[in-house]
């Protein structure tokens, strides 16, 4: 007897990761670096208080709507612009090369949009040195966030999100 096997055919809108779960690795990426980044420069600006919560999550909130979908459509634009730019150059050396603008550019903008927050925008001089001030503070823990997703995560959440 004679069997003839048939195996499922496997489209590729079968294999395609569904937009929710690329919406959820996206905010889980915003909330691990923004939320780390922006709770840093709250403490360095406001120190541990009653109100540290409200205000972090008010810097983060404003930075989630702001820095970071510019940062995310940045960060595109210098990835394609590394690899054409760098076609001999190791995927690794580009995305930490990648991952150090993007930390210099996101931290520029979180640590202004959280300075912002912490003593508002009449008086711009308190205004500038708060920035320059958690910025330079903060970069350290920025650059290391940055190095590390850019080498481990960056390369898989970008074909998460291209399948």
């Amino acid at each position: 007897m004679n069997t003839i096997a048939v195996m499922p055919t496997v489209t590729s809108e079968e294999k395609s990761t569904p937009l929710f779960l690329k919406v959820l690795a996206v905010i889980g990426i915003m909330i691990l670096m923004g939320g780390s980044i922006t709770g840093l420069m709250t403490y360095l600006n406001q120190g541990y208080s009653e109100l540290f919560f409200a205000q972090w999550i008010r810097a983060f909130l404003t930075a989630a709507v702001t820095v970071m979908p510019l940062g995310f459509a940045l960060m595109a634009l210098l990835t394609k612009l590394a690899e054409r730019y760098l076609p001999n150059s190791s995927e690794k050396v580009r995305n930490v090369l990648i991952g150090v603008i993007m930390a210099m550019v996101m931290e520029s903008g979180m640590a202004f949009s959280t300075a912002i927050n912490s003593v508002g925008v009449i008086d711009t001089s308190r205004l500038v040195n708060i920035w320059l001030e958690t910025l330079i503070s903060a970069l350290p823990l920025a650059l290391l966030l940055m190095a590390v997703v850019s080498i481990t995560l960056k390369p898989k959440v970008e074909r998460f999100l291209k399948n």
